[in-house]
C-alpha cells in the first residue's frame, strides 16, 4: 500500500527562487513538448514517444542557446516531458480534454525530484541540483527546514515514490509516496449503506448521521469573511483600471501592492476553509472504514450533472461529495473492505425499505417517505440509506 506524504516546506529567500526557477524549467519543458507533438501531427506524423524527444533535449542543450538548463537537473526536463506525452495519450484515448500550454501567470508553479537522489531528515530534504557548487557552504543550500519533524518517513530500506515540489500560491509543499504495511484485522461488522446529501453530509443504514459543517457558526462565519474579502479586492481593481486607448470599453487592470497583501490574506482563508472541510471528510471516511463493516454502498452521484442546477450548485460544491467518494475509495483498499457502487439510476429515495414499493411522485422537498401501500414513515435519507445497504441483494457493482 503506498501512503502520500504531504510537508510545507520552509524555505529561505535563495532557496525561494531557485525552487521558482525549477518550476519554470519544468513548465518550459513541458510546454516545448506540446509544442513539438502538435507540430508532429500537423504534419501527418506519428505520436513522439517521451524517450525521442529527450534525446533531442540532450541534443539541445549541448548548443549555446539552451546551455542554461544544464544549471538544473535533468530529472525535472525527463518528468516534464513524460507528463506532456501522458496528457497528449489521455487526449486521444477520450479520458481527457486537449492539453493546453501552461501559463507563468495561471499554472500552479510545481516540479519533480529523482527518487533516487532525494534525501530525508526528521527536519530538512535535500532536493537535487539547487546549486552547482561542490563547496560545503554552498551545498547547504540544497537542504531545506520542514515545517513538521519527523513526519515523513526515514530510513535505509525506505523507497520514495513520485516526489513532487509545489507552490499553492502561499508556500511549498514537498509530497512524496511511501510503500507501507498496514495491519488489518479479521472482525467484520454488519455492511453498511451511506446516503450523501445536502442537509446532512451522510446518513448511515446503521443510525449515524453526520451533518453539513458548512452550516456550522464557524463556517457560515469564514465564508462570509470570504465573500466581503473577494468583494473588497474585486472594488479595488476598480479603483485601479485605466481606459485602453482606441479601444472601446476596454480597460487595464493594475494589481497594486495592496491588492497583492489582499490576495494572499483570501488565499489563506480559502485554505482554512478547505482545511477544515477535508479534515471533517477524513474523520467520517476513517470512522466509517475502520469499524469494518463487511461491505460499504454508496451511489454513483452525477456530480457535474448536479451542479447544473443554479440553485444548489453552490451547496452541492460546497459539500465535495466527489471528495468522500475518493478518500472512501482508497481506505477501502487499504484495510480490504468492498465498496460497491450502486447504479446512478437506482430508486434509493423513492424506494421503499419496508415493502419495496416505489413512491413515483415524491418530490425533494418531501424530507419524510410515507408509503402508500404499507403505511411505513421514516425520514427520507435514513430510508435511501437502508436501500443502500440492501441493494447487493440484487444487484452488485464494484468500484
Amino acid at each position: 500500500m503506498i501512503k502520500t506524504f504531504k510537508v510545507q516546506l520552509k524555505p529561505n529567500n535563495k532557496q525561494k527562487t531557485k525552487l521558482f526557477e525549477c518550476a519554470g524549467v519544468a513548465r518550459w519543458a513541458y510546454n516545448w513538448t506540446l509544442g513539438k507533438q502538435k507540430e508532429n501531427y500537423k504534419n501527418g506524423g506519428k505520436f513522439l514517444n517521451d524517450s525521442v524527444l529527450r534525446k533531442e533535449l540532450t541534443q539541445l542543450k549541448k548548443t549555446e542557446k539552451y546551455n542554461w538548463l544544464n544549471e538544473y537537473s535533468n530529472n525535472i526536463t525527463k518528468q516534464a516531458i513524460k507528463d506532456a506525452c501522458n496528457s497528449y495519450k489521455r487526449f486521444f484515448k477520450g479520458y481527457s480534454k486537449f492539453p493546453r500550454f501552461k501559463s507563468k501567470k495561471r499554472t500552479k508553479p510545481s516540479f519533480y525530484q529523482d527518487t533516487e537522489k532525494i534525501k530525508v531528515t526528521n527536519t530538512h530534504v535535500k532536493l537535487e541540483k539547487l546549486t552547482i557548487s561542490r563547496k560545503k557552504n554552498r551545498q547547504k543550500l540544497n537542504w531545506i527546514k520542514l515545517a513538521e519533524k519527523g513526519r515523513i518517513p526515514t530510513g535505509k530500506n525506505i523507497k520514495y515514490i513520485n516526489p513532487r515540489v509545489v507552490f499553492d500560491g502561499l508556500k511549498w509543499w514537498i509530497s512524496v509516496g511511501v510503500e507501507e504495511e498496514i495491519k488489518i484485522e479479521n472482525k467484520e461488522t454488519e455492511p453498511i449503506g451511506i446516503d450523501l446529501g445536502i442537509k446532512d453530509l451522510a446518513v448511515v443504514s446503521n443510525g449515524e448521521r453526520y451533518k453539513n459543517i458548512n452550516k456550522s457558526l464557524k463556517m457560515k462565519k469564514l465564508i462570509k469573511k470570504y465573500k466581503r474579502l473577494q468583494r473588497q479586492i474585486s472594488r479595488k481593481y476598480e479603483m485601479n483600471k485605466t481606459k485602453i486607448e482606441g479601444g472601446e470599453n476596454r480597460y487595464k487592470y493594475h494589481k497594486t501592492k495592496n491588492i497583492i497583501k489582499a490576495e494572499n490574506k483570501l488565499r489563506r482563508l480559502y485554505r482554512k476553509i478547505k482545511g477544515i472541510r477535508d479534515n471533517y471528510i477524513h474523520q467520517i471516511t476513517t470512522s466509517l472504514v475502520k469499524a469494518k463493516p463487511k461491505y460499504i454502498v454508496i451511489e454513483d452521484l452525477n456530480v457535474s450533472g448536479m451542479l447544473k442546477n443554479k440553485k444548489l450548485s453552490r451547496a452541492i460544491q460546497e459539500q465535495s461529495l466527489r471528495e468522500f467518494r475518493r478518500q472512501l475509495n482508497y481506505k477501502c483498499n487499504w484495510y480490504g473492505v468492498e465498496l460497491i457502487l450502486a447504479d446512478r439510476f437506482y430508486p434509493s429515495s423513492k424506494l421503499c425499505s419496508n415493502c419495496g414499493n416505489i413512491k413515483k411522485d415524491l418530490k425533494l422537498s418531501d424530507r419524510k417517505y410515507e408509503c402508500g401501500k404499507c403505511g411505513l414513515k421514516i425520514d427520507r435519507d435514513f430510508n435511501a440509506s437502508l436501500n443502500l445497504k440492501n441493494y447487493p441483494i440484487k444487484y452488485k457493482s464494484a468500484v
